[in-house]
């Protein structure tokens, strides 16, 4: 029989954890006999008591497996510990607050029983809220005009896809899973539905965390922002070059009579100055791009695993002593 891979990625949701296991655990149960199934959760160094709710939850169940980072690696693919420790034939991704219905996943199944390899949850309503629903739109609407290639918009955390295509994903994606299925043109079928509210908790992401997604989603599927500083340097520079000639002009005309003050020297100064200023950051943030590409980085750490097979050979995981996480 074939094996269900389901990844559930976790940070400081010791309320939501359980519930979402329970709920996930019933689903499968549909499918005993038809196929095997894994709940992978994965812990990124909460702060809270979720690592403890995993360990109990793994315990009473064998196909409840728990991956514990190190650290916070945040959510970027290739720094993603699920890496290598997927058994599954097809894999669903599912976020744990709750705002993308668990009870869609024998929707996904389905689709994917008729051939898709991907299956992608669209957002057409969200309960989070009106304001951040709208710049989430005005985000989306950025991010398809000014990219290299159509983009999918709405696409939510829960995602189904095969094997095949994870391991494609997680071998060449350095950014996020949205813009690498638009980019690689895989067929998507989309599931609609209406995001709810969180469960539990509260969301780790602030303004600061959705601004740096935000841009790093735009530098990663377009080149527009470069091409934008381009063209304004050079209206700016040309523009500035008319200003000199015309006040080059004048001091020639009325040279007795004509002073040219330090207002629009110290004004075109700082002008210059900001756009340069903007200019250099857009190409920072490319650079930065750049960077995290061709840098070898190291993969994320694990300090505990629960339920794996061969543990002992696995080359990620580092123990840490008792006496360290007392502390």
């Amino acid at each position: 029989m074939k094996k269900i891979s389901i990844l559930i990625p976790c940070f400081n949701e010791e309320k939501n954890v359980e519930p979402m296991v329970s709920t996930i655990i019933k689903i499968m149960e549909q499918y005993s006999g038809k196929y095997f199934y894994e709940v992978i959760l994965r812990d990124n160094a909460s702060i809270d008591n979720t690592l403890n709710v995993m360990r109990e939850l793994a315990q009473k169940n064998k196909n409840i497996k728990v991956i514990a980072n190190a650290r916070n690696y945040g959510t970027n693919t290739k720094k993603d510990s699920f890496c290598g420790r997927v058994s599954g034939d097809v894999v669903i991704s599912i976020a744990c607050d709750f705002q993308d219905p668990p009870e869609l996943i024998p929707d996904f199944i389905s689709w994917w029983e008729k051939g898709y390899e991907a299956v992608c949850g669209k957002k057409i309503a969200s309960k989070e809220g009106f304001i951040k629903y709208g710049l989430r739109q005005i985000f989306y609407s950025i991010i398809e005009n000014f990219s290299d290639t159509p983009q999918y918009s709405n696409i939510s955390g829960i995602v189904l896809m095969s094997r095949r295509l994870y391991d494609l994903s997680t071998k060449y994606n350095d950014s996020y899973f949205r813009y690498f299925i638009a980019d690689i043109g895989y067929e998507v079928k989309f599931i609609e539905y209406e995001q709810q509210k969180r469960k539990s908790g509260k969301s780790s992401y602030n303004i600061w965390r959705y601004l740096s997604f935000a841009i790093d989603s735009l530098v990663s599927v377009s080149t527009a922002p470069l091409r934008l500083a381009s063209v304004l340097g050079f209206i700016s520079s040309f523009g500035c070059l008319i200003i000199g000639f015309i006040y080059l002009i004048y001091k020639l005309i009325f040279w007795d009579s004509f002073v040219v003050g330090t207002a629009p020297m110290v004004i075109g100064m700082f002008f210059l100055g900001s756009v340069l200023l903007f200019f250099i950051g857009v190409v920072g943030e490319y650079v930065g791009i750049i960077l995290k590409t061709v840098t070898k980085q190291a993969p994320p750490i694990v300090k505990e695993l629960i339920n794996f097979e061969d543990i002992d050979n696995d080359p990620y995981l580092f123990k840490i002593p008792d006496a360290i996480d007392d502390k």
